[in-house]
């Protein structure tokens, strides 16, 4: 852990137990569960408590009530690198994962720049949170999405004693057993492994939960760590047709989300959420098991064409843009945190923190696997105090790519301030989020020092990390 952070830790706890707060102390001969649940593209105000309109998702909303909900959480803008960066601790530029693993494999002729090169594996040499977690006697398990490389990089290789669903492919190819064609990915035949055995009208989302529910009924007293990665609610937008009919008459002018089918893929994920609650509290678990939920980008806002639907996915409004952009629509995300005798129920989290601290957060000291350094904090004592806003540190960005939504671009977050250097042109574009969190107003022209001093921050923060850039393309024509 850098000094910072360090320092930031340690002033919190100091502050907690200043106040009475004293933390609880772990099991000598039995430390806590973890269940660590990731949502797929899953938007910053996709939830009912974080604002949503269309959608519904009361046991989110209840989980809220019993832990922390952090409102300034974020990821890296698409998932692979989010992944690789939420299970090691480490920056994705650090990493060398910056896009999602096919679009690591893509090129691009026409656009200006080439794309940064990009990491199509997690190297064997990095240490997950299921390898320290197994060094220290743990049940790891993923149920679900992998996404961090192919056979030679399996959640196997990275600590999990279990895996169920995870293969290098981002996307299934459909969300109705078996889960599996050549259609949506043509030519290419997607599948979903391990999920055999099933039936016509079975459901993703819902088989997964059930996997996850063996994993917990078959721990038989371990501690474990629970990894349930949902493909949920990323395209393609598929829901259940009962489901759909009923957001469907929901629909009013005026919300800010539109999408029946997607709202309905939010009712399953919040379902899903349910039963894992429930059936921690049947098997007397609850008040030994760490839960977090979290989604690994902001929500999509293109349409799913290749489902034949017209309107946006979703929307992050109030937040601008979404998944790809740097903008607070693509890297802002929920984030709930319920931990037994350590957060305080019903309370709400202003400091902006990042999906790589969950790694230092969740970890054990009891593992004998040798520790690296890391980007991310320990969020127990803002568990603990979450009314205290503190100052992390800086939040670093780096997309050296294209999508949809935006051209290569690196961002950093200090205190209020934001900065986003697009990197074909050099421009930038400041914004102050406590005035302005929909970023509709460029300061960079009113405040050129601040402006100056935070892309030099930037520039030297990618220098250290080793960050990859783009470089001109030479074959680059552009249209008349």
């Amino acid at each position: 852990m850098s000094r910072r952070p360090f320092l930031l830790a340690a002033g919190l706890l100091a502050a907690s137990l200043a106040a009475g707060a004293a933390p609880a102390a772990p099991s000598p001969d039995r430390p806590p569960n973890l269940l660590l649940i990731l949502a797929d593209d899953l938007g910053w105000s996709d939830l009912g408590c974080y604002g949503a309109d269309l959608h519904e998702t009361p046991r989110l909303d209840a989980l809220a009530r019993e832990g922390v909900r952090f409102t300034q959480a974020y990821a890296m803008s698409v998932c692979s690198p989010t992944r690789a960066m939420l299970l090691t601790g480490r920056h994705a530029a650090r990493l060398g994962m910056t896009i999602w693993i096919e679009g690591s494999l893509q090129k691009n002729p026409n656009r200006r720049l080439l794309d940064g090169e990009s990491r199509h594996d997690l190297p064997p040499v990095e240490t997950t949170l299921a390898t320290q977690l197994r060094g220290a006697g743990y049940l790891t398990a993923l149920v679900g999405k992998w996404h961090l490389g192919d056979a030679n990089h399996a959640p196997e290789t990275h600590g999990f004693d279990v895996n169920i669903g995870g293969t290098h492919w981002g996307a299934p190819a459909s969300f109705w057993w078996p889960y599996a064609n050549a259609e949506r990915f043509a030519p290419q035949y997607r599948y979903v492994p391990h999920l055999e055995f099933g039936r016509p009208g079975e459901y993703l989302t819902d088989r997964l939960t059930d996997e996850a529910l063996r994993v917990i009924d078959r721990a038989e007293g371990r501690p474990f760590f629970l990894y349930l990665a949902h493909h949920a609610p990323h395209t393609p937008i598929e829901a259940k047709p009962e489901l759909v009919t009923h957001f469907e008459a929901k629909l009013r002018p005026g919300m800010r989300h539109q999408n029946a089918v997607y709202a309905a893929m939010v009712k399953s994920l919040d379902e899903s959420v349910g039963r894992i609650l429930d059936r921690l509290r049947e098997r007397g678990l609850a008040d030994t098991t760490v839960v977090v939920f979290t989604s690994d980008n902001g929500g999509y806002t293109g349409t799913d064409r290749k489902s034949g639907q017209k309107v946006p996915v979703t929307s992050n409004a109030p937040l601008r843009s979404g998944k790809g952009s740097l903008y607070e629509g693509g890297i802002r995300v929920p984030l709930l945190i319920r931990w037994p005798g350590v957060s305080v129920p019903g309370t709400v989290c202003e400091t902006p923190v990042s999906l790589a601290d969950l790694h230092p957060t969740l970890r054990s000291e009891r593992s004998t696997v040798p520790r690296v350094v890391l980007d991310g904090t320990d969020l127990r004592p803002l568990l603990r105090q979450p009314g205290v806003r503190a100052d992390r540190g800086p939040l670093f960005f780096h997309y050296p790519h294209y999508y949809e939504t935006t051209t290569p671009v690196s961002a950093v977050r200090t205190g209020d301030w934001k900065l986003l250097e697009y990197l074909e042109d050099g421009r930038v574009e400041l914004f102050n989020l406590a005035a302005d969190p929909g970023e509709a107003e460029n300061l960079a022209a009113r405040e050129p020092q601040r402006a100056a001093e935070l892309r030099a921050r930037l520039d030297a923060w990618r220098r250290e990390v080793g960050a990859k850039m783009p470089t001109p393309n030479p074959a680059f024509r552009p249209k008349k």
